[in-house]
């Protein structure tokens, strides 16, 4: 069976953009794949984190991953800290990237500008997104297009290892959706849906409340035009809120055309308000449960012990081959 790996960062609560463009996509693949889904909490700390909400929300997102349907028994998740591997490989790796290729990660120019102090983590992350991958033998990787050069960075390191110590790793292909992989934020439909965004209503939260959904959506940036129509060009605002309605709703986007044809923005707001607070209704209820029950931990100690199982496997033989001594 092809193996498939991913991970999200627990730097704040998980949104519709990481849900719709990632996550809902987990949820199928682990029925057709050999599914390791990570809480890349090691990723978090780039920028600095507090301990607490860190702790916190590493919990919370292992618990949104089961909420939304990712079956433990079907895949496996982990905490990326738990598997020391990761970090030993990532090393081994960094040994055999080069200065230009890491200069040349867009990702690090845009999270890096206007700040004072930049840590050599937040510059060499696509090295261990690159041994988060190559640690498991993964054939593919759902990423969105802001991170696919990091997996052609991954794929290049990869092919230079091999080339240089022997057939170690398999050369990842990436999973990219064709439609819905990346919603747009609600007040600037030009920029992705973003944790970091200091305004709350550009976003929608999976675990916000009904009247917090309900004022971002109406509070949504459109155009001075009323016709809903799929535009992404001239109308990015209702393009993204069209392509919201229609993956929760699987309706075509001609259909949700037709639908509203000669109806304002109001009427299809006032729509997608209810679908969004529907869809998300049993995502909620299911989180509750889980981090009532304790389960969290005990799906998270077990998903460990088979990561840790199968990286071991790569560790030992990359090991092997670079020459390190192994008793």
């Amino acid at each position: 069976m092809k193996r498939v790996l991913s991970g999200v960062q627990p730097t704040s609560e998980i949104h519709l953009g990481n849900y719709i463009g990632a996550i809902k996509r987990f949820v199928e693949l682990q029925n057709e794949m050999d599914c390791f889904f990570c809480v890349v909490d090691m990723h978090s700390i780039t920028i600095p984190q507090d301990p607490k909400n860190l702790y916190e929300n590493s919990l919370k997102l292992a618990a949104l991953y089961m909420a939304v349907g990712i079956d433990p028994s079907k895949a496996t998740i982990f905490l990326q800290s738990q598997v020391p591997a990761h970090a030993e490989l990532a090393w081994y790796l960094q040994c055999n990237t080069y200065i230009g290729e890491l200069n040349r990660m867009t990702q690090f120019k845009d999270k890096s500008q206007g700040k004072e102090v930049v840590t050599t983590g937040l510059y060499t992350y696509p090295v261990l997104m690159a041994a988060d991958i190559l640690l498991y033998d993964t054939h593919y990787v759902p990423v969105g297009e802001d991170q696919k050069q990091h997996l052609e960075l991954c794929r290049d390191i990869a092919i230079r290892f091999n080339k240089k110590f022997g057939e170690t790793f398999i050369i990842p292909e990436p999973l990219i959706a064709k439609f819905g992989a990346r919603i747009m934020s609600l007040d600037d439909p030009t920029k992705k849906m973003s944790k970091s965004n200091e305004n709350k209503y550009s976003k929608i939260n999976l675990l916000d409340s009904p009247s917090k959904i309900k004022k971002s959506i109406m509070k949504a940036v459109t155009d001075s035009e009323s016709e809903i129509r799929y535009d992404v060009k001239n109308k990015p605002g209702v393009s993204n809120l069209m392509t919201i309605y229609s993956v929760l709703t699987k309706t075509s986007l001609e259909d949700i055309e037709k639908r509203y044809e000669g109806q304002g923005y109001g009427t299809f707001k006032k729509d997608l308000v209810e679908i969004v607070i529907s869809s998300l209704e049993p995502i909620q209820k299911k989180y509750k449960e889980i981090i009532e029950s304790g389960e969290v931990e005990k799906v998270l100690k077990e998903g460990a012990e088979k990561a840790k199982e199968v990286s071991h496997k790569i560790l030992t033989d990359v090991k092997k081959k670079m020459g390190f001594v192994i008793f």
